[in-house]
């Protein structure tokens, strides 16, 4: 396994990170595809004994059962100090005010509930999983300073928003002497490349690490453009993420598989390969639910495409509409989603 900083941080995490999305139960939380904790706790070890440090989960995944699982395999599997673990906030776990966003009652009540199910002290990356645009980011940046300052995390980082926002939250703390993010969690696969045109750079002129999220397309990028999965034809949010855009997605899905039959490889791992080799990416999050997505995902750290390789993959790619960057919030008392456009 390769490692690098966590940005311009002296954290050294993984060259990938273990999303923990995948573990919970599939009656609990929004993903009837999840594995359950025996399952979850195979895939944790495997990834811990290949040399990733790194997991990354929320407090919403599984309805909080991700954390739980982490917790207790992190204690039977690994020595606390060796991991860098993150967790976010932001998504309500009540449909009541203040269960949810990024005030500051809010962020405070969700790392406490976070240490508590995850059965730690402190988390290394304490995130916030989307904007809120209900709270000043005075407030959000402050408490987000005063959890570090408290010995609860002990960096904080971010997820899919504008570019501009995420200018807004770094200079607002650095006017006020406030910590500022390490980490930015923005959606980058070769499906959708959005992010390459302002957040990338941003990142990569600031010294931020860059941790994509649905490296594979959750799971697009790995099989035929007609075979269907458990995740696949349950996972309502792919169908948010993606369902504009098939004509184009269906060119890039036939090229990555051009590429595979040539080397005699599996489409994650080219995919991964293309990911790894781009500027800025410090280690894209691997959503597991089978030993074999670990092991393809390991592999492509030691892969190496060739310019014409690259070129083949990315020349079907076609501007895509900005999406992802929505989230669930409380407005007046009540559950909604914000428009991604606003």
């Amino acid at each position: 396994m390769e490692y690098r900083n966590l940005g311009k941080s002296g954290l050294i995490v993984s060259r990938l990170s273990l999303g923990c999305m995948s573990f919970g139960r599939p009656d609990a939380g929004r993903h009837e595809w999840t594995v359950d904790e025996e399952e979850s706790r195979i895939i944790i070890r495997q990834a811990l004994e290949a040399g990733i440090n790194f997991l990354d989960t929320a407090n919403e995944y599984s309805a909080g059962d991700s954390e739980r699982i982490v917790g207790r395999a992190m204690a039977d599997f690994a020595h606390r100090d060796e991991i860098v673990l993150a967790t976010k906030a932001y998504a309500p776990w009540r449909g009541a005010p203040n269960t949810g966003g990024l005030s500051r009652k809010a962020l405070f009540q969700a790392i406490d509930d976070s240490l508590q199910r995850l059965g730690t002290d402190y988390v290394d990356v304490f995130q916030i999983h989307r904007w809120d645009y209900n709270v000043p980011i005075e407030e959000t940046m402050e408490a987000l300073h005063d959890i570090v300052k408290a010995g609860k995390a002990r960096y904080i980082g971010a997820s899919s928003m504008y570019a501009w926002q995420f200018a807004k939250a770094q200079y607002t703390a650095e006017r006020n002497g406030w910590t500022q993010f390490i980490s930015m969690q923005p959606q980058v696969n070769l499906v959708y490349r959005e992010e390459e045109r302002e957040m990338i750079p941003l990142c990569i002129d600031q010294g931020v690490g860059v941790l994509p999220w649905s490296p594979l397309a959750r799971g697009m990028l790995t099989r035929d453009w007609n075979e269907k999965t458990a995740r696949s034809e349950t996972d309502m949010f792919s169908t948010y993420l993606y369902r504009a855009t098939t004509d184009n997605d269906r060119q890039i899905v036939e090229a990555v598989a051009e590429v595979a039959n040539e080397r005699g490889l599996p489409r994650a791992q080219i995919a991964m390969a293309w990911l790894l080799g781009k500027p800025g990416i410090t280690a894209p999050i691997i959503g597991a639910t089978k030993p074999s997505h670990l092991t393809d995902a390991i592999a492509a750290v030691q892969l190496t495409l060739s310019t014409e390789e690259v070129a083949r993959l990315e020349s079907p790619y076609m501007p895509h509409q900005v999406v992802g960057l929505a989230g669930p919030m409380l407005i007046g008392g009540k559950l909604t989603l914000k428009a991604a456009a606003e």
